[in-house]
């Protein structure tokens, strides 16, 4: 019941990542959809985002 497991840990970021990961935070998605749409976690998301300085919508 704990957190979900990654079997990509500590895998490379892909330029088709990336690109989904744009596509994704364009459209307004929050940070879990995008994570899940990359089967990424939470964190790994959010900091690959803020190093490409992409903008991901906060969710109220």
């Amino acid at each position: 019941m704990g957190k979900e497991r990654f079997e990509r840990h500590k895998q490379p970021w892909t330029g088709e990542e990336a690109g989904k990961l744009k596509l994704l935070a364009g459209k307004g998605q929050g940070i879990k959809q995008i994570a899940k749409a990359l089967n990424r976690s939470e964190e790994s998301t959010k900091s690959f985002a803020k190093q490409q300085k992409i903008a991901i919508a906060k969710k109220r």
